[in-house]
């Protein structure tokens, strides 16, 4: 049996991505309890900056603002930082406010 994710969607890392700076709690399935830093979020997935942990496909569970807890796989890893692809889609309104609640600078928000 194959280890890790077996990711269907396409690589959809060209949707528009927002700055962020949110720490996290994810956890793991083996590692347990890991520190991460979300650097920029989009509407699909998230990466972070401090991934020294992560492999390609490691499967993790984190909780945002608004969308509450989710489901999120590790799409690339390079260096220090890793791409994530979310497990399910999230709702229009709900992406927007929860960008609203990490970006409270409307200033690093991107025009809609």
């Amino acid at each position: 049996m194959a280890a890790g994710a077996q990711l269907s969607v396409t690589d959809q890392r060209r949707l528009a991505r927002h700055p962020v700076d949110h720490p996290v709690i994810a956890e793991h399935f083996r590692k347990g309890d890991l520190r991460l830093h979300i650097a920029n979020l989009s509407a699909h997935g998230f990466m972070v900056d401090d991934a020294k942990e992560l492999a390609r496909g490691d499967r993790v569970i984190i909780r945002l603002p608004v969308i509450g807890r989710i489901e999120a796989y590790v799409i690339w890893c390079r260096d220090n930082r890793a791409g994530f692809q979310f497990e399910r889609i999230i709702r229009v309104d709900d992406f927007l406010a929860m960008i609203d609640t990490l970006q409270p600078n409307p200033r690093l928000r991107r025009s809609r």
